[in-house]
């Protein structure tokens, strides 16, 4: 097991600092974001999670079973920064999306 504090053992996520998208690709996170959003919702209805005020694991409860759209802003920064990681380094590493 590696110890959390060993310097070798530390995250190194890749240098996106020089990665730009445009309007297109940022509009295409969007969707990416809300839809991992939507994945995210239907795993937890399927494991019996129900809206509620508050999160609870014991009550599985979460007042984030909603559409996209009424999520609070961090949660939907959260599904959106996702995307937009996902998409830089897929174009970081050479991969370029186009549409049909």
């Amino acid at each position: 097991m590696n110890d959390t504090h060993d310097p070798a053992s530390l995250p190194r996520p890749a240098d996106l600092t020089g990665i730009e998208l445009s309007p297109e690709m940022q509009a295409l996170a969007e969707r990416i974001a809300e839809n991992t959003h939507n994945v995210w919702m239907r795993a937890r209805l399927d494991e019996g999670w129900r809206w509620g005020p508050e999160r609870s694991d014991r009550l599985l409860e979460t007042p984030c079973l909603v559409p996209y759209e009424e999520l609070p802003e961090g949660e939907r920064a959260y599904d959106r920064a996702v995307a937009v990681n996902a998409l830089k380094l897929a174009l970081s590493l050479g991969y370029r999306v186009s549409r049909e």
